[in-house]
């Protein structure tokens, strides 16, 4: 497989393959892993309003004096603020410090009340979140260059494709050798929606990192070739998770081959309430 430096959305637009993700990046590291990351390549920041860090990630940004038109900037809908899409984008744009985004994606198909702990929302369709992010899309396209989802799995696509005026640009999903997602990667594709992988080693204490065929291939040194968004506040692996070299079609297949006996979810569905969202061993 040939890997590549980005990929066209179906909005013509540009996205770079391997962005920093900011997920579990701890309050006060975050502001300096962007602005170390792009000071040394990095073209792509992958947020969200439920990372509670959007502040640091817009400091960060600001820090590292690169032009904000070099940068292709991510965020996400909170769940509890599904009714709401309008001022969550408003308080996103204010909290980054930039005046647009170039990808902003629904977190979860599962909307959720604003107390604590929050608990799933049966009195709101997140379809109807979609259209008020396509309303928004469409009347502020100085604000939203792309808008897209994030763990949707095959059964919630073809139900948003159904009535969809907008096709997502991008479906951002956990995807790693010991959660492949082949379905909904193969789906996305037939639709030209843009799959990218967070936690594609599997997020913090994975066991990804001791299996010895990821071992063996991260020693020459190589990653993976789909869109990602690695996480890392430490300066030496943010500039080793951005290194992209081909895999071969057998390295490829050893890879594909983790999954047979050593599945797992980093990031598990149920936590919303939701149950398991489509997607599998998830219940």
């Amino acid at each position: 497989m040939v890997a590549s430096t980005s990929v066209k959305l179906n909005t013509g637009a540009d996205m770079p393959t391997v962005g920093l993700g900011t997920w579990k990046s701890a309050p006060g590291a975050v502001e300096h892993a962007v602005e170390f990351a792009l000071k040394n390549g990095y073209k792509h920041v992958d947020t969200a309003a439920a990372y509670r860090n959007e502040k640091e990630v817009g400091a960060g940004i600001a820090a590292s004096g690169v032009p904000r038109e070099s940068i292709f900037l991510t965020t996400k809908l909170d769940n509890p603020d599904q009714k709401e899409a309008e001022e969550a984008l408003n308080s996103s744009l204010k909290n980054l410090g930039t005046s647009y985004l170039n990808l902003w994606l629904m977190h979860w198909p599962a909307p959720m009340t604003k107390g604590e702990p929050p608990l799933a929302d049966k009195t709101h369709d997140w379809l109807d979140t979609w259209k008020s992010m396509e309303k928004l899309y469409k009347a502020h396209p100085d604000k939203l260059k792309a808008i897209g989802v994030s763990n949707f799995s095959v059964k919630f696509l073809e139900r948003l494709l159904a009535v969809a005026e907008v096709v997502p640009a991008v479906n951002q999903i956990e995807m790693h050798p010991s959660c492949p997602s082949e379905d909904v990667l193969e789906f996305c594709r037939s639709k030209g929606i843009v799959v990218t992988a967070y936690s594609p080693l599997g997020s913090d204490n994975s066991p990804l990192l001791t299996n010895e065929v990821v071992v063996k291939l991260a020693e020459k040194p190589t990653s993976l070739a789909s869109p990602s968004s690695p996480k890392s506040v430490t300066n030496s692996r943010i500039l080793s998770n951005a290194v992209i070299i081909d895999l071969t079609d057998d390295e490829i297949k050893e890879l594909h081959k983790i999954d047979e006996t050593h599945h797992f979810r980093a990031c598990h569905p149920s936590w919303t309430g939701w149950g398991s969202l489509g997607f599998p061993d998830c219940e």
